[in-house]
């Protein structure tokens, strides 16, 4: 993967917001030297994206899994023909993912 320039300013967003690098990393697919890359100005910037464009905190493999859980559960119940409960696991996936842990 190429780190663009606004990935960059997502990278020292979240580093300045206090994540751990290696989650900021795993976000990317990328490894801990891209972010060491990114601090330093590399690919062209060292400004932070706004807090409002930010992923939110945490490990992404943990809030992926669990999502994938509620996605799973979301398909069982559209199969089962309950759309309301299928609309209301994945807001709730959703809504879940997007906590900062």
């Amino acid at each position: 993967m190429v780190v663009s320039s606004n990935d960059a300013k997502i990278m020292i967003g979240m580093v300045a917001r206090g994540d751990d690098q290696h989650n900021v990393a795993a976000w990317f697919g990328e490894n801990q030297g891209r972010v060491a890359d990114a601090l330093s100005g590399k690919y062209g910037t060292t400004d932070a994206a706004p807090k409002n464009e930010l992923p939110p905190s945490g490990p992404p493999g943990m809030k992926g899994r669990r999502l994938r859980y509620k996605a799973i559960k979301a398909i069982e119940a559209l199969e089962a023909g309950d759309s309301t409960t299928a609309l209301s696991l994945l807001k709730e996936g959703i809504e879940n993912f997007n906590k900062n842990e």
